[in-house]
């Protein structure tokens, strides 16, 4: 089988390297990690005729759609026109995550349990819910109502933190157009965890759980990012709250799309709070989470492609191995990330790691014969052991013999 992958980050390394288990495997535009993998092309996500094109040319089998952006404008349902079986859904299911007012109506109408919620387009009106909400002493959460790479919540405390928030999204506008409407959501207080779905129609198989770490510094500090590292599996986690958040959470959102129509074949992130026992939803995404796919894919072994396939075609979702290990993934970014970064320095990793880390490029390139930093996120250091201790202590010894000026990381990432 021939696999497409398309998207240049830590996520898309790491699926080219899970795939390439079991299939022969391509990725455009890729990275510098990742073109040590495999071929790779220099066709964007965003040329939507150049992948289709480009899948056709290569005689791909399966195309996996990494990142949102090119779900929400519609890629999925060009490749579905062009007879190509792609993971990921269409443009009108990809409103889960293109849209938060859409996603927050979907979950009303589905009876998902879910936070008390106001949406708004103008900041005037915005802020006014916000006064009413703080005199009744509750909390709010201010979210850019598009996609945002992850950055577009602020958790408000205080009447000036949510005004504050209003402002930079909807006036000042640091989100682009995702800002134009904004979610206020009440806040919730618990214990998160992010569910990786495989759906296709009504059949749908979890993935093993993988816990994020969102926040830029050490014990939660600081701004919200794209992710900082991730661990499975998650201890406090059982059977039975994995399958009422299944049952509760994603089962009647897929019944409430098919009965308007959308069928969806991909991957439903669902992002969760449990309070007082109980999952309720904070988002949904419509693709592989990034960092915890970096987590996941150390944990599964025989039958990805196979299952993946089957998704993109429509067909029930197969049984996947799942490993009996412990993995942490630890995020290295640049200094200042998720704010201004400088680009281009260069990155030391030693060719004697340890067997059980893989180390997955995210914002690399090559420059001169060097290995240089691109991006925000710049390598993602993953390792696997037979309990999350040692796991931990061995991503943390590989973290600490690769150097870049400036790196950054949290060192809680499994605690």
């Amino acid at each position: 089988m021939r696999v497409l992958v398309v998207g240049s980050g830590g996520r898309e390394h790491a699926l080219v390297w899970k795939v390439a288990q079991e299939a022969e495997v391509y990725c455009t535009p890729g990275n510098a990690g990742i073109a040590s993998a495999c071929e790779c092309f220099d066709v964007p996500p965003s040329d939507r005729p150049g992948i289709v094109s480009l899948a056709k040319n290569i005689g791909a089998d399966l195309v996996i759609v990494g990142s949102e952006d090119p779900l929400i404008e519609g890629l999925a349902d060009d490749l579905r026109a062009a007879e190509i079986a792609v993971l990921g859904p269409g443009k009108q299911a990809a409103q889960l995550e293109g849209s938060k007012a859409f996603s927050k109506r979907m979950m009303v109408e589905a009876r998902v349990p879910t936070a008390d919620y106001g949406e708004f387009t103008d900041p005037a009106d915005a802020r006014e819910y916000v006064s009413q909400m703080f005199s009744r002493g509750r909390s709010v959460a201010v979210k850019a109502s598009g996609a945002a790479l992850g950055k577009g919540v602020a958790v408000c405390l205080t009447p000036e933190e949510a005004e504050q928030a209003i402002a930079r999204t909807m006036i000042e506008k640091v989100y682009g157009p995702a800002g134009d409407t904004v979610v206020i959501e009440d806040c919730l207080y618990g214990r998160e965890f992010s569910l990786l779905t495989l759906v296709s129609g009504r059949s749908f198989r979890s993935l093993p759980v993988a816990q994020d770490y969102k926040r830029a510094y050490d014990g939660d500090r600081g701004p919200n990012t794209g992710g900082m590292g991730t661990y499975s599996p998650v201890s406090w986690l059982d059977d039975a709250l994995i399958e009422r958040a299944e049952q509760e959470v994603v089962k009647p959102l897929l019944d409430t799309l098919l009965k308007k129509g959308i069928d969806f074949r991909g991957v439903l992130f669902s992002g969760l709070m449990v309070v007082e026992g109980k999952p309720y939803c904070l988002e949904y995404n419509v693709r592989f989470g990034d960092p915890e796919t970096q987590s996941i894919v150390r944990r599964i072994g025989a039958g990805f492609v196979r299952a993946l396939k089957a998704v993109a075609d429509g067909k029930p979702v197969p049984e996947i191995e799942v490993l009996d290990n412990a993995v942490v993934t630890v995020v290295m970014a640049s200094e200042g990330y998720p704010g201004k970064y400088k680009k281009g320095r260069k990155i030391s990793i030693p060719t004697d790691l340890a067997e059980e880390v893989v180390v997955f490029h995210a914002g690399t390139s090559m420059l001169m014969d060097n290995l240089v930093t691109s991006g925000g996120r710049v390598l993602s250091v993953s390792a696997t052991g037979s309990d999350l201790d040692e796991a931990r202590d061995t991503a943390y010894d590989a973290v600490e013999s690769i150097s870049f000026k400036g790196r950054q990381y949290r060192n809680d990432i499994g605690l």
